[in-house]
């Protein structure tokens, strides 16, 4: 059987290795052809452009070596380019002549050839004669040696030979291969019978139908024809090269021919006048040529401005006027610049030949800048807004957004140097940016007038910079010395070297720096650049499709406003039905528990039987009363009407439990749909089984949506999985090695794929609401757009069209959408108020504030169906239900929707995270704002930050469009003035008061912002992208204008002014259009609040004058219509007009009585007239005022856009952070408490004043907020937080700069502080402006159930007062009945239920398999790791102090050791103290020789080897005693008498004392010890010192066993002696030798005595007395408070409290099984969140008999068991 399957391995191998080899040619043979491709296109690149590379080399040659010879290159090429018929003859001649400029050259090196004999040799002038200075004559050619003739002609002697002709021959060879690359490609054609491609292209593809088809296409385009398209724009930009290379005057001719040029503005205009220029171009090159070459040197003549010192004329301005000088030669290779702009100048003469013709036309398109307008004609070029390609992303990218690219950089081209012509750069930019979408919609003509004026400006700045060069660069020491604020006006600075040393300049006047780091018109050329580009841009047919698209946008500018409100109105009443369907479920649920009852009740009462157990009749399998729990005797009589608290609370009973089952009934199902799987359950199913089940699970279920026709959801991380290699049967753990690596490695990668796709889905899902709405505006503006486009009149009936009608959608019985999901809120607004504590996995009824999505979702309830339809036709209809009642298809849109689906995962990714930041975009306005204010910290900047949280925060339903523009102009304002305080000629810029007031906060121009500095206005620039973003969002979102949409106005100026007046904002000029789009004016759309609208109402009102119709008026109607009313009495006397008011006071002079001898006089009517009228005035701008602000508080406090939003937890979290800030930051705050430490502090007892006040205004603060937040008091928190916000302000950047004389942009921990507030704020004014919500009790943590809440929520219950300090103040500000045990009964109970549905989540989320056995890593992991924690706690303290002594210890030697020798109680004999020079460290040889001392002995040696050398010292203490003995006659005769006849010992005490740092460690600062000795009576040590006393006798007395040389100096205060080394203790003792010593004093002072102590057997050294100290380590101050414990006191503190603590996890589990170990808590929670919600409707009776009910649950293991169980 071998055989045969031998014989079939054979073939099989042969055919593998044949399918390698057959693949192996595959990519052989594509590698040639693409080999093959790229030599043709080279080819073909070389054919069109050798000639330039030719020219251009030759002509660099030619100006490398200015010579007579080299001119005629020069001449050849310069007119060979603008006159294409000459170019083969200038190649020919070019070539002829190269070699006759070789042979030359080689010809002078020959040795006859000697140019000393006929070199000129030039005398040199005198002073006088000349303007050169006297260093300039000896650097002049003519002068500083022999003038060769020859070298002016091109030739001289050269070596090396190769070197000299090198670049000649390179021309040489540089022809020949030009004449190769044309020859090859004409052999090419002819071998292949090819016709050269048609105008020049290099792609046969790349013509002008290909561009918009893909990115490929329109790439093969431009490389064909980017020349043809662009080659005037490149002229203009090589044109003004050419001027910022050069800065002379020469470059004044070139621009002034480029402001000829730009004036012609048209393209047949410019290449009428081309030509021209070209010609001229080519002779300014030879003439310029001609000014380097000169005249010839050996004539010994020099130039006509240098004869005479008359002649007003230096070598800088010879330089600057580019004339000849034999000092210093104009530089020649500056004219390549010239030359290159000669070349493109010349191609583009070409173009204008070439566009006119029609081979040129068909291939590369038209070259015109007539845009003709599309007279209802499509555009010939295809729509690209909705991004159906790259190649589309691409046009959207330049034709759309690269205008406010282009104001961006005219921003930085004027902010980057401090001038005039800087200043007219910035306020275009702020003029464009202000109009700019104006004037992006307006026709051709009218952008490119403004637009070439700001071209016309750019350019003369540049022309204006290139003149103001001459002060510049010649003149800069008279401007610096006398005109320097000309320097600082103009900016000047001389960009070309060789005039003067910068850095000579910049040391000679500090008040008169040059701007040496500035780029002279670098930016300017950068600048012109962006303005050509965006010029083309506007001459473009692409960009129709833009303008038409932002006519569109601005028609729709308040049509999202439309929609956000409908959403938000539709959220609110959701929410609404939602709290009062379960508060009637509640009260329906406790009368039927009630009604059981009284049936109850009134049965046994009837019977008279109180202790029968319940009739047949009762209803339900409740238990009887025989039961545990059963009836008490008090609710015999629960009729009774003066039952009281305690009764209620302890009536528990059964029949509470009977409804429930009613109660589940009505629930709502739940979504039986599954959820997506999360990466995070990808990886925890790997974890439990393996990789290879879960890929194979993946594979699977890709199978299965792809056989059910469905795609996985984002592009699923299954798409991209291969099959996994092996059988499935085979176990994992059996698997090949490389088997699993490699499927770890993909698994990894589909993991990383999940989190990509939920971290997509999760951006999308938060930002759902805002791309219904883009999608509906998207869909109306291509509507709009095609209209616009073909010429039609807009019109609200265009729009019918997309959508059915009311009355079509609202006629199926159900809600189209019940099932679709829930859609998240986000900040821009929404149909659901706050996403971020809105998701509950619980019942509607979960949390205070939990809402679902009005977009997506509409009552389930088909009871509820009919009041839905009505709310349905009595408001507007949402974004989501318009797009389910979209009727018309539009291609262009599902294209671009798919494309958008069938990007890349990074790029989706992206693109969410996009929408996500524009659908937030005010937020981040508000953060760069307050960033801003936050590094500038002035006056100015301050403004805007309390704007935004006075303001635009607390704005009603959003920030109105006059605040955004508010913010737009007072950043530009604040710019321009800024700006202007930055020139250096204001007195408070000069150097000396910059240098006094540096780093000082109360420096006027700092507090105000003007200060000079070199980053000004970065941020501001990054602020004003910022609001022009988000502007540019409003507009697309349709968010913009909150007045009425822009298509009712464009039609009321069509004469429909009645309709639009009788109807209002947001009305419809058909009335059939109401039906259609949902346009119709909505009760959500606020009242128009700004002044313009009233006049516009008053002006329509007035000019109609006809009544307007009886219709039945809203609110908001009335409220307009007494606005109007109100508008008309207050245009009283202030508008009426002077003639008016005189023709009044004439009726009155009529009027009057005929006895008035004297009427008043014209002056006194006149006066009377004016005095009115300043009334009238005076009276409306207070009402003005008034009004406004009155309106924006009432609209606070009184709006129907409140959506019941709970913000408090993010409020709450941001002052704990705060108050962490204080705590650890607390010196930033005060002026010396920098140098504190608050731990040093606090145990000193010392509490800082600035920490006290801070920490006790915080927590106040804290405290008010709570308050604040349980009474859900609106009014009270406005009034917080304005009180707020302007002490905060007034205190961080007034106050808190004075107090700690720092400024706040430098205090980091200020800055990090008020950004925390600033959060705060934020949050504060987010709940103002959404009210409080309805239910608020329950811990913020407590809404979602996983385990990041559950971590969080322990971690609060672990602070230490935190739970019970909230408690007691829920229980103070919250109404209820509970008691405040019974109050903190029901939160417990509550956080234990969290607790248990937060692990019940947990495993359904996580399931464990059956049967599965824990893994090894699972048991050694938790259970190591507490093996290892219990061993560690127990042998903690030994360990520790060990560590403490040999590894973490810190050496800490004794600073001081002092010795003392006492006789009795007599004054000290001797007192020495030993210093750190005389405390000498052991070094090893020392320890050394201890060790070797002391080796026979081992107990020694053990002691030893504890110490290492840097723990032992010899302290060398000097013999003589550090003081002199002063003791009184009669103690010393009292001393001798004791000596000679005492019959009791006498004491001889050696004491010594060490001192030690303490910042170094340990805790006791000294160590001491003594050694007393006695001495007996009548002994030779008594009377040897006797005699000493007498004077008797100077010889030493010698006391035996004194002085112990080793001492331990431990930790504690005993220093003993070590009995180790001295193992006999006193008897190892030294002894010493004492003596007195006398010296006569100087004077009558007498004698001097001192002791001296020498040792008993010293030999050298007997002054000194060695005391050897062994210093313990002691722990560093960090352990200290552990290391003072000991190691029992570590055993008692320590361990054995983390013991208790731990038997307390591991004993009495069992008694806590019964209310820990629940299966569903759902019943339970819900009754605790019932409380929550009876609670705060008032409903406190209610309130007392759930609790009633909460307590007999806890009561009844029975009911407990039966309530839960799983539902079913």
């Amino acid at each position: 059987m071998a055989t045969p399957h031998q014989a079939t391995q054979v073939p099989e191998g042969a055919a593998k290795w044949g399918l390698v080899a057959e693949r192996l040619l595959e990519l052989a043979a594509g590698f040639s052809d693409v080999l093959s491709r790229v030599q043709v296109f080279l080819r073909r690149l070389l054919e069109l452009h050798i000639f330039k590379l030719v020219a251009l080399y030759t002509v660099w040659v030619a100006l490398k070596e200015v010579s007579v010879m080299n001119l005629l290159l020069v001449v050849l090429w310069a007119f060979a380019l603008p006159y294409p018929r000459f170019r083969p003859m200038a190649s020919c001649l070019s070539t002829v002549w190269t070699c006759v400029i070789i042979v030359c050259k080689m010809l002078y090196q020959l040795k006859v050839v000697n140019p000393q004999e006929y070199s000129s040799n030039c005398t040199e002038p005198s002073p006088n004669s000349t303007n050169l200075l006297t260093t300039e004559i000896s650097q002049s050619l003519l002068y500083r040696g022999p003038v060769d003739p020859a070298n002016w002609f091109g030739v001289r002697k050269g070596f090396p030979n190769l070197g000299y002709i090198q670049n000649h021959l390179q021309v040489l060879l540089l022809l020949v291969f030009e004449a190769i690359v044309y020859r090859r490609q004409e052999h090419h054609r002819r071998q292949h019978q090819l016709a050269p491609l048609p105008a020049q292209a290099v792609f046969a593809s790349g013509t002008r139908q290909q561009l918009d088809q893909d990115l490929l296409g329109c790439l093969k385009y431009f490389i064909n024809f980017f020349f043809y398209k662009f080659g005037l724009e490149i002229c203009f930009l090589m044109a003004v090269n050419v001027i910022g290379q050069r800065m002379n005057f020469m470059v004044t001719l070139h621009g002034c021919w480029l402001v000829a040029i730009l004036t012609r503005r048209h393209r047949q205009a410019i290449a009428r006048l081309w030509p021209n220029y070209c010609l001229f171009l080519a002779l300014f090159l030879l003439y310029q040529y001609l000014l380097c070459l000169g005249m010839p040197p050996a004539l010994c003549i020099d130039y006509p401005w240098r004869w005479s010192r008359a002649v007003p004329m230096n070598s800088a301005l010879i330089k600057w006027l580019y004339l000849p000088d034999f000092f210093r030669a104009p530089n020649s290779t500056n004219l390549i610049s010239d030359f290159l702009l000669l070349l493109c100048a010349s191609q583009q003469w070409q173009v204008f030949s070439a566009e006119r013709t029609e081979e040129w036309q068909c291939m590369a398109g038209v070259n015109t800048d007539r845009l003709e307008p599309l007279r209802g004609e499509p555009n010939p070029v295809p729509n690209f807004i909705h991004c159906r390609s790259y190649l589309d992303m691409l046009k959207v990218a330049v034709f759309r957004y690269l205008f406010w690219l282009v104001l961006v950089v005219v921003f930085v081209t004027g902010a980057t140097r401090i001038s005039i012509f800087g200043l007219g750069y910035l306020l275009a930019c702020f003029y464009l940016l202000l109009f700019g979408t104006t004037l992006l919609q307006r026709d051709t003509r009218a952008r490119l007038v403004l637009w070439d004026c700001l071209i016309l400006y750019n350019v003369t700045v540049i022309i204006s910079k290139n003149m103001l060069s001459l002060l510049a660069c010649v003149f800069v020491e008279q401007m610096q010395t006398g005109f320097c604020w000309v320097i600082q006006l103009f900016s000047l600075v001389c960009t070309v070297k060789g005039y003067y040393d910068p850095k000579e300049m910049m040391g000679r006047d500090q008040d008169c720096l040059l701007p040496v780091e500035e780029a002279g018109i670098i930016w300017d050329s950068i600048c012109f650049f962006f303005l050509l580009l965006q010029r083309r841009v506007f001459l473009s047919y692409y960009y129709l499709h833009v303008r038409a698209d932002l006519q569109a946008t601005a028609l729709l500018a308040s049509r999202g406003f439309a929609l956000y409100n409908a959403a938000n109105l539709k959220s609110i009443d959701f929410h609404r039905r939602t709290e009062e369907k379960s508060l009637a479920q509640l009260k329906r649920q406790m009368e039927r528990i009630r009604a059981k009852q009284e049936k109850h009740r009134q049965g046994r009462a009837d019977r008279g039987h109180p202790q029968d157990t319940l009739g047949p009749k009762d209803p339900g399998p409740e238990p009887g009363p025989d039961s545990p729990g059963g009836s008490s005797p008090p609710r015999r009589q629960w009729w009774r009407p003066w039952l009281d608290h305690a009764t209620v609370i302890h009536s528990g009973d059964y029949f509470l439990f009977e409804s429930d089952s009613e109660e589940e009934e009505e629930a709502a199902p739940e979504d039986p749909r599954p959820s997506a799987q999360s990466a995070f359950q990808m990886a925890y199913q790997a974890w439990v089984t393996n990789a290879q089940t879960v890929l194979r699970r993946q594979q699977q279920e890709q199978a299965r949506q792809e056989q059910a026709g469905q795609l996985p959801t984002g592009g699923g991380p299954s798409q991209e999985v291969e099959p996994a290699e092996g059988p499935e049967e085979a176990a994992a753990g059996r698997s090949h090695m490389v088997q699993r690596v490699l499927s770890t490695a993909q698994f990894l990668w589909v993991l990383g794929q999940a989190l990509v796709d939920g971290l997509t889905r999760w951006l999308q899902e938060f930002t759902r609401h805002h791309s219904t709405m883009s999608d509906v505006l998207r869909a109306e503006r291509y509507v709009l757009t095609q209209e616009l486009l073909q010429g039609g009149e807009v019109h609200r009936g265009i729009l019918d069209q997309l959508y059915t009608s009311e009355a079509e959608a609202t006629l199926p019985g159900p809600t189209k959408a019940p099932d679709a999901p829930s859609t998240v809120s986000s900040g821009l607004g929404a149909e659901e108020p706050l996403s971020s504590t809105t998701d509950d996995t619980g019942s509607p009824l979960s949390t205070g504030y939990h809402t679902r999505s009005g977009s997506e979702e509409a009552v389930a309830d088909p009871g509820e169906h009919e009041a839905g339809a009505s709310l349905h036709q009595g408001r507007m209809r949402t974004a989501s239900e318009l797009l389910l009642d979209r009727r018309l298809r539009i291609p262009e849109l599902e294209e671009a929707e798919l494309f958008a689906e069938g990007q890349g995962r990074v790029l989706r990714l992206l693109r969410a995270v996009y929408q996500c930041v524009a659908a937030h975009s005010e937020l981040l306005c508000y953060f760069i704002i307050i960033l801003n204010h936050m590094v500038t910290a002035s006056a100015g900047s301050l403004v805007l930050p309390v704007l935004v949280f006075l303001w635009a925060m607390l704005s009603i339903p959003r920030p109105s469009k006059r605040f955004w523009m508010t913010a737009i102009v007072f950043t530009e304002v604040s710019v321009v003035v800024k700006y202007l305080f930055q020139f250096g000629f204001f007195p408070w810029n000069s150097h000396a008061v910059l240098r006094r007031y540096e780093n000082k906060p109360y420096f006027p121009p700092r507090i105000l912002g003007l200060e000079k500095t070199d980053g000004y206005i970065k941020y501001d620039l990054v602020q004003l992208m910022a609001l022009f973003f988000h502007r540019s969002q409003l507009l697309c979102y349709g968010l913009w204008d909150h007045e009425e949409d822009a298509p009712s106005k464009e039609h009321d100026k069509s004469g429909r002014k009645e309709q639009g007046a009788e109807e209002g904002p947001g009305a419809l000029p058909e009335p059939q259009a109401k039906a259609g789009t949902g346009l119709e004016e909505e009760p959500g759309v606020p009242e128009a609040t700004t002044e313009d609208h009233v006049q516009v109402e008053a002006r329509v009102v007035l000019t109609d004058g006809t009544p307007e119709p009886q219709a039945e008026l809203r609110p908001r109607d009335t409220r307009r219509i007494s606005l109007r009313f109100r508008r008309r009495r207050k245009e009283g006397p202030a508008q009426r007009g002077l003639a008016a008011i005189e023709a009044e006071d004439t009726e009155e002079e009529k009027e009057a009585p005929t006895g008035r001898e004297k009427r008043p006089s014209r002056a006194g009517r006149r006066v009377r007239v004016a005095g009115r009228q300043l009334q009238g005035f005076c009276l409306s701008l207070a009402q003005g005022t008034y009004r406004p602000l009155r309106r924006f508080f009432h609209d606070i406090l009184h709006t129907k856009y409140r959506a019941a939003t709970d913000v408090y937890a993010l409020m709450f979290l941001a002052d704990v952070v705060d108050f962490i800030i204080i705590i650890f930051g607390f010196w930033a705050f005060g002026k010396h408490s920098a140098a504190t430490d608050i731990t040093s502090s606090l145990s000193d007892d010392q509490v800082p004043e600035a920490f006290l006040v801070m920490l006790l205004i915080q927590f106040s603060t804290m405290v008010v907020d709570r308050a604040l937040y349980l009474r859900k008091t609106v009014l009270g928190k406005l009034a917080f937080q304005v009180a707020l916000v302007l002490a905060i302000h007034l205190w961080m950047f007034f106050i808190l700069p004075a107090v700690t004389e720092r400024m706040f942009s430098q205090n980091v921990v200020a800055q990090l502080w008020y950004f925390v507030k600033c959060i705060y704020f934020a949050l504060s004014a987010y709940q103002i402006r959404c009210g409080y919500p309805t239910r608020i009790l329950g811990n913020f943590l407590t809404k979602k159930y996983n385990h990041l809440n559950l971590f969080l929520f322990q971690g609060f219950r672990l602070v230490p007062f935190l739970v019970e300090l909230r408690a007691v103040m829920d229980w103070v500000w919250t109404d209820t009945t509970l008691s405040l045990s019974s109050w903190m009964c029901v939160e417990d109970i509550y956080a234990n239920i969290f607790i248990i549905k937060c692990s019940r989540e947990t495993e359904k989320k996580y399931p464990q398999p059956k049967g599965q056995k824990k893994k090894k890593i699972v048991k050694y992991g938790m259970g190591g790791l507490i093996i290892l924690f219990l061993i560690a706690i127990i042998w903690f303290p030994l360990l520790f102090m060990s560590l403490v002594r040999s590894v973490v210890g810190v050496v800490n030697q004794p600073v001081d050791v002092t010795v003392t020798l006492k006789l009795g109680g007599y004054e000290p004999l001797f007192t020495m103290s030993a210093q750190q020079p005389s405390i000498i460290p052991f070094t090893a040889q020392a320890y050394e020789e201890l060790s070797r001392q002391f080796d026979p002995h081992p107990l020694a040696m053990q002691f030893i080897s504890q110490y290492s050398p840097e723990d032992i010292v010899t302290a060398q203490i000097e013999g003589s005693s550090g003081a002199l003995w002063r003791i009184s006659p009669p103690s010393r005769a009292q001393m001798k008498r004791e000596l000679y006849n005492g019959t009791a010992d006498i004491t001889l005490r050696f004491t010594w004392n060490f001192q030690r740092d303490l910042a170094k460690g340990g805790t006791v600062e000294y160590a001491n010890e003594k050694h007393m000795l006695a001495l007996a009576p009548n002994s030779t040590e008594r009377r040897q010192l006797a005699s000493l006393l007498e004077g008797t006798s100077d010889q030493s007395v010698v006391i035996p066993n004194l002085f112990p040389k080793y001492i331990r100096a431990p930790n504690g205060p005993e220093a003993n002696p070590v009995k180790q080394l001295q193992p006999n203790e006193e008897a190892d003792y030294l002894g010493v030798r004492i003596q007195l010593r006398r010296e006569q004093g100087a004077g009558a002072t007498g004698f001097l005595e001192w002791w001296v102590i020498e040792l008993q057997e010293c030999r050298t050294d007997c002054n000194l007395l060695p005391m050897v100290i062994f210093s313990d380590k002691v722990s560093p101050p960090s352990l200290g408070f552990l290391a003072g414990y000991g190691i029992m006191g570590l055993y008692v503190s320590i361990v054995l409290v983390i013991g208790k603590f731990v038997r307390g996890f591991f004993s009495e589990i069992s008694h806590s099984i019964m209310f820990e170990e629940l299966p569903c808590v759902d019943r339970i929670l819900k009754l605790c969140q019932d409380i929550f919600l009876v609670r705060e409707t008032r409903e406190l009776e209610l309130e007392e008999e759930l609790y009633a009910k909460l307590i007999f649950l806890y009561r009844s293991p029975e009911t407990m068991i039966k309530w839960t169980r799983e539902k079913e």
